[in-house]
């Protein structure tokens, strides 16, 4: 088995230390190790992190390789420092059943730039009438234990309930995209001064924050975990501390583009600012920073949503809903959270690895950067700082919002079980 010594890197941001690897475990965490014959990676005072572990990822396939593929999404996770990702279910056919699931989770396994976790629907075809197969996805291959519809709310209490009474069984989550379609139809944006003065269908908050209400009082009593996947709004904000501070097992992610833009730039109407949920204001964003630091949110999810040109290169009416960040969001998060003193990189091991890891029970993943741990690792260029450049990415889409922006940090390199994925920036 090879070795590897990691020379002069900062662990999670601490002193510089060298860590040791041997085939696909961590040996030695220390100061002056040596390895006979080990490959040896100049860290130069770089921060050294767990790999990061992604709960929201769209990978499209099956279905839209157009937008992105197995193999093209965990380029893109792994050149972002990803070193699991957590794949959902709104493909075609949608993952709703164990056959599914356990070809998406084959697709990973078979390509190994990044461990791929399926989500299962959790009704069938995401048409929200009928529970899919939640347990054959759990017994299958895939061992699937998060569950989503996201792209679309389960809007009816009582099919929510039920899915948090089935999960509940093997310690399982459901992940709500909060969304009440009611609310929403014919919204493209959120609602508020911008979209009075642009006459743009608003997006109200209450739309997300009315069915997260519901829905930490349905986890509350069927006593089961409830994930809200990509909190949006301040009021949002207000109602998880809420159900947290009352023992409810609630945990919540943001977007690194929610932490980062506000509904201001949907004035340019380029559509590559078109998300679900929308991009709120300043307040919002303000907010969600802090819920981030103070741990009122969990983790940060990248909710990468690769599309094809053609979906986005059109007018705001017709384009599609989302963004990629796989390959950014690491960047996105040291500007808005390290740069500004809400995190230390402790602190975005916890959020970016350790917690999703958790939540989603990724054996393995989020684990310490400490001898006889898994070498899931990634090395981080702290002091680098440069315009984005999409014609770089490893993704298929290149719809980013921060195309021509300066963002601090970059990744150089990733582990995954000892096995380099991407090294000086490339990907192996």
């Amino acid at each position: 088995m090879s070795k590897t010594l990691i020379r002069g890197a900062k662990v999670l941001g601490g002193e510089p230390q060298d860590v040791l690897i041997d085939g696909e475990t961590i040996i030695q965490v220390g100061a002056g190790l040596s390895a006979e014959g080990a490959e040896v990676v100049e860290a130069d005072g770089k921060v050294l992190l767990p790999g990061l572990v992604d709960l929201h990822t769209h990978l499209r396939e099956p279905g839209r390789e157009d937008s992105e593929t197995v193999l093209t999404g965990t380029r893109a996770a792994a050149s972002g420092g990803y070193t699991a990702v957590f794949a959902m279910a709104n493909t075609f056919p949608v993952a709703d059943t164990a056959g599914v699931v356990e070809q998406v989770w084959r697709l990973g396994k078979e390509h190994g730039y990044c461990d791929v976790r399926p989500i299962g629907a959790v009704t069938v075809g995401l048409e929200g009438q009928k529970l899919a197969e939640l347990g054959a996805m759990h017994e299958s291959a895939a061992g699937v234990t998060v569950f989503s519809d996201d792209g679309k709310c389960v809007h009816d209490a009582v099919i929510m309930r039920r899915a948090l009474e089935y999960v509940k069984a093997f310690d399982g989550v459901v992940a709500q995209h909060a969304q009440e379609p009611r609310l929403t139809e014919g919204a493209q944006m959120n609602e508020g001064v911008v979209s009075a003065e642009l006459g743009l269908g608003g997006w109200p908050a209450v739309a997300e924050e009315s069915v997260i209400a519901r829905d930490v009082l349905l986890a509350d009593h069927v006593g089961s975990r409830v994930h809200i996947c990509h909190l949006s709004t301040a009021g949002s904000v207000e109602i998880v501390r809420w159900a947290k501070a009352r023992g409810i097992r609630v945990t919540a992610e943001v977007t690194p583009h929610h932490l980062l833009l506000t509904d201001e730039l949907v004035r340019s109407y380029n559509p590559v600012y078109k998300v679900n949920p929308p991009l709120r204001t300043e307040r919002d964003v303000l907010a969600l920073r802090e819920a981030l630091a103070d741990g009122t949110i969990d983790i940060v999810a990248t909710d990468h949503a690769p599309h094809p040109h053609e979906d986005k290169d059109c007018e705001w009416a017709a384009a599609a809903m989302g963004m990629v960040g796989l390959e950014t969001a690491l960047s996105v998060v040291q500007e808005t959270m390290v740069d500004t003193g809400l995190l230390d990189w402790a602190g975005v091991a916890d959020r970016m690895s350790h917690a999703p890891a958790r939540i989603g029970r990724a054996e393995g993943h989020g684990r310490p950067v400490s001898a006889g741990e898994p070498a899931n690792l990634t090395l981080v260029d702290t002091a680098y700082r440069g315009p984005v450049d999409p014609a770089g990415f490893a993704s298929r889409s290149r719809n980013t919002p921060y195309e021509g922006r300066e963002l601090p940090g970059r990744v150089t390199h990733t582990w995954l079980r000892g096995k380099a994925t991407l090294v000086d920036g490339k990907l192996t």
